[in-house]
């Protein structure tokens, strides 16, 4: 999937203009695709120039000039070419995983340290993944919501991102506690 997808995906819910589509990125994308700003800035001028998306000004009185961007008919003939297409499965590429793989040859304080800080930020993840759920289905209950809401994609990406998250911190708290097991295990020895 390119940057490109996962731009026009976040510009069907309406018009956005660069600062609000780095904000929509952050709260409903980030769990599935990472984006600096500069990035998506980069993305829309490329997009616009392919007539995927079109700009226009906006004047605004106490502030500068923005530019907002909305999704053409292009546009959402290359997503649905997008999702016509076969998935290609994903992997996981982590630099952690590295240095858990070898742990036991280069020292397991760092870590452990590392473990434990990822597993704390996936738990402010998961506190906010939760919030953006409870946001985005409003009154009604998760079922109800799932077979009645009006658009349920960012939803159901949220759903995965949180599922994500919770596994991870489960992963990085249990192999932190076995990793201090095999340390107190060593230093008894």
């Amino acid at each position: 999937m390119a940057l490109r997808h996962a731009v026009l995906a976040a510009l069907l819910d309406g018009e956005y203009s660069g600062y609000q589509l780095a904000k929509a990125f952050d709260i409903g994308v980030a769990n599935f695709w990472h984006a600096v700003p500069q990035q998506l800035y980069a993305e829309l001028t490329k997009l616009e120039k392919e007539g995927l998306v079109a700009g226009r000004e906006v004047v605004q009185e106490s502030r500068p000039n923005k530019r907002v961007f909305r999704v053409t008919d292009a546009g959402r003939a290359e997503l649905e070419r997008f999702a016509e297409a076969p998935s290609k499965p994903s992997f996981i590429r982590d630099d952690l995983l590295v240095k858990v793989q070898s742990a036991d040859r280069i020292g397991t304080t760092e870590v452990i340290a590392q473990l434990e800080e990822r597993a704390t930020a996936a738990r402010a993840k998961i506190e906010l993944l939760d919030q953006l759920l409870r946001t985005l289905r409003g009154p009604m209950d998760e079922g109800e919501y799932l077979l009645r809401g009006e658009r349920i994609g960012g939803y159901l990406t949220c759903l995965r991102g949180l599922a994500f998250e919770r596994e991870h911190r489960d992963w990085c708290v249990r192999i932190a506690d076995i990793l201090k097991e095999r340390q107190r295990a060593h230093a008894q020895r």
